[in-house]
């Protein structure tokens, strides 16, 4: 096939939702994937055998208002970290989207897809010595407001972002979630909903969403972990997963417990997505980034191909973009190119627990609308 631009050679593509793992080439052209075939040529020829290639990483839960926010991180960070489209979950409100879209959304080489939040100011305390939450504040929360600005970015949006819990709302208690569910309806978004610790219940807060609202932190530790004392599964959880909510992981800082996980899994309750909730306090660790967190699931007993469906097809179909998350002829040639290392590994989550790990998935590059990136300084010379 000699109209290629670019074939990426010899790599264990895998593709859960063409169901295809095997040894193939990828060819692009013109931005898109072309065609997936044992042996195709192009002008520019990039060997990645030994390597996995994969529908282009989508992280579900991410910060990256980097400079508007304080909690925001560079997003050329993840994307050398692997990832080809970055969900920014609530960072920016009415009060400021403008200026997230502005300088960071609109100027990044690699996708960044927000949720808006319901706050008109967004995450606006967040540090290691300052810490307000930002649904704490009733006078902040802008229906009125969010709806302007969700309408004329539409094309940016995959929904409207709300935080409850003790450390994001305070006393609040379901009030932002319903003024929330409210204005995603009038503009026919989903939601994605924070929970930390109560009130609200867990219970609660899943009474009040809907089909395609993402519940994120879902197997996070006591309190308001979905697993019950003897080792099941909350009866909420599961009747939730049957009326469609999508359950999200967003490790971040504090939300994600192996045990928690375990306990889940053991039971068949796998979550739908996986995300790392990378943000300013936990880019070191313990959640670090996208293909750590993805990592931490190999270890756990999961198969590739299923970490990788939670962090591509799953994900592109939670923020409604069909045309991500698949290596389809004719789809936006988004890919990345990951590493799977056998060793010893020690793994950290949100409690400060430990696992020994033998696998490891990293970065080796990723494909952006057919350009290849190998590393983040050719994505910052490009932006």
């Amino acid at each position: 096939m000699s109209s290629l631009d670019l074939v990426l050679r010899g790599g264990r593509v895998v593709d859960p939702g063409q169901g295809i793992d095997a040894v193939l080439d990828v060819g692009i052209a013109d931005g898109r994937i072309a065609a997936l075939a044992p042996r195709l040529e192009a002008p520019q020829i990039h060997d990645v055998s030994g390597r996995i290639v994969t529908p282009g990483l989508i992280d579900l839960h991410t910060h990256v208002y980097w400079g508007g926010t304080s909690l925001g991180v560079d997003p050329l960070t993840l994307a050398r970290r692997g990832c080809t489209t970055l969900v920014d979950t609530g960072s920016a409100g009415a009060g400021n989207f403008d200026g997230f879209r502005r300088h960071v959304i609109d100027t990044c080489p690699v996708r960044i897809v927000a949720y808006l939040n319901i706050s008109f100011a967004g995450i606006y305390a967040f540090s290691k010595t300052i810490m307000v939450g930002e649904s704490g504040d009733q006078r902040l929360l802008a229906p009125i407001d969010t709806l302007a600005v969700a309408e004329a970015n539409r094309d940016v949006l995959a929904g409207l972002k709300v935080r409850v819990g003790h450390h994001a709302s305070g006393t609040a208690g379901l009030v932002p979630l319903e003024i929330a569910r409210q204005t995603a309806e009038r503009l026919d978004m989903r939601m994605m909903v924070h929970i930390d610790h109560p009130p609200p219940t867990l219970e609660q807060v899943l009474a009040l969403m809907r089909p395609g609202d993402v519940l994120t932190h879902c197997f996070r530790p006591f309190p308001n972990s979905p697993v019950t004392r003897d080792g099941g599964v909350l009866p909420a959880v599961s009747a939730a997963r049957e009326r469609g909510i999508i359950f999200d992981i967003g490790h971040g800082m504090g939300s994600f417990s192996f045990d928690v996980a375990r306990t889940m899994l053991a039971n068949g309750f796998a979550p739908d997505t996986i995300s790392s909730d990378v943000h300013a306090l936990c880019i070191e660790g313990p959640a670090f980034d996208l293909t750590t967190t993805m990592s931490k699931f190999l270890c756990l007993g999961m198969p590739v191909g299923e970490v990788i469906r939670r962090t591509t097809v799953n994900a592109a179909q939670a923020i409604e973009r069909p045309e991500l998350g698949t290596l389809a002829p004719g789809t936006i040639a988004d890919i990345s190119i990951l590493s799977l290392e056998a060793g010893a590994f020690d793994y950290i989550d949100s409690t400060g627990a430990i696992l020994q790990g033998a696998e490891r998935l990293t970065a080796a590059g990723i494909v952006t609308g057919g350009r290849l990136w190998e590393t983040c300084q050719e994505a910052r010379q490009a932006g």
